[in-house]
C-alpha cells in the first residue's frame, strides 16, 4: 500500500508545474499509455512462465 501511495505522489508531483495544458495532457496520455504497455508485457511474461514456456 505504501508503494502505491508513493507512485501516486510521484505521478501527481510530476505534472504539478509542467506548463501549457496541451503539454500537460500529452505527457499524462503518454504516461498512461506507458503504464498500459508495461502491464501488457508483465501479463505476457507471467503467462509464459505459468504455461511452461522454455526460455532457451
Amino acid at each position: 500500500m505504501k508503494t502505491t501511495l508513493l507512485i501516486k505522489e510521484i505521478y501527481l508531483e510530476g505534472f504539478k508545474n509542467l506548463g501549457s495544458i496541451f503539454v500537460k495532457n500529452y505527457f499524462k496520455l503518454f504516461a498512461w499509455f506507458s503504464f498500459v504497455l508495461f502491464f501488457v508485457v508483465l501479463y505476457a511474461f507471467i503467462y509464459r512462465v505459468y504455461t511452461g514456456f522454455a526460455f532457451d
